[in-house]
């Protein structure tokens, strides 16, 4: 897995799949940029230590991924807050049993008190990892929960000894996926080198921010 990674390929399951482009909700082109984090040079911007800091009471843990009527209802009620390309169900990313993958499958679960809030979900590869789906309560968004549980496995994969972690893809032009490029160390695959290049690589001081990858990433850091 590690090589199909690094080539720029995910799977859902048994689906493995490769794009650069898609087509966004207002029918305009977006280009896809595979990301992934050097875990060994990696450390926690101030926003991401605040998300740390604040979630630091809840209950934590990362085990082999299997998906429970809890994680359906709660898959179902986060789910509402897209408008478009809404997921059918958790067996979309995971396929019906996540055990039975190419790879090992973990998930990192989030509590308050007994309550399951946040969960993800990412393949263990033999030197990286692979983020496959992150979801949560909408009544605890203003936890950042979704960055959270990255964090997790951010500690959990440099724990282990791996060396990258493959956020998965995020897009040029401004979307949902920003967020991805808030973290330090992140690198992008350039689809015509077909190569990895730092992020920041890309900046320059007369590029426009809103369209370009390193600077809708470098803006936002503190």
């Amino acid at each position: 897995m590690d090589q199909a990674w690094a080539a720029g390929w995910r799977h859902f399951g048994r689906y493995f799949f490769r794009y650069s482009t898609q087509q966004a909700s207002d029918s305009s082109l977006q280009t896809i940029t595979p990301l992934r984090i050097d875990l060994a040079s990696f450390t926690p911007t101030k926003s991401q230590r605040r998300v740390l800091h604040k979630n630091a009471a809840l209950r934590t843990e990362i085990v082999p991924a299997v998906i429970d009527d809890e994680l359906r209802a709660l898959f179902q009620r986060h789910k509402q807050r897209f408008t478009h390309n809404i997921p059918d169900s958790l067996e979309t990313f995971l396929g019906p049993d996540p055990a039975q993958g190419p790879c090992p499958c973990h998930m990192v679960r989030v509590f308050d008190g007994p309550r399951l809030i946040a969960a993800s979900f990412f393949d263990l590869g033999q030197q990286a990892a692979s983020s496959i789906y992150g979801l949560f309560e909408p009544e605890y968004s203003k936890r950042s929960l979704g960055i959270f549980t990255m964090l997790l496995e951010i500690q959990h994969c440099r724990t282990s000894g791996l060396r990258w972690l493959y956020p998965g893809y995020a897009t040029r032009e401004p979307s949902l996926y920003d967020y991805k490029k808030q973290f330090r160390s992140t690198e992008y695959l350039d689809w015509t080198a077909a190569g990895w290049l730092p992020i920041q690589d890309e900046c320059h001081p007369t590029t426009n921010p809103n369209t370009c990858i390193a600077c809708a990433s470098i803006v936002r850091q503190e």
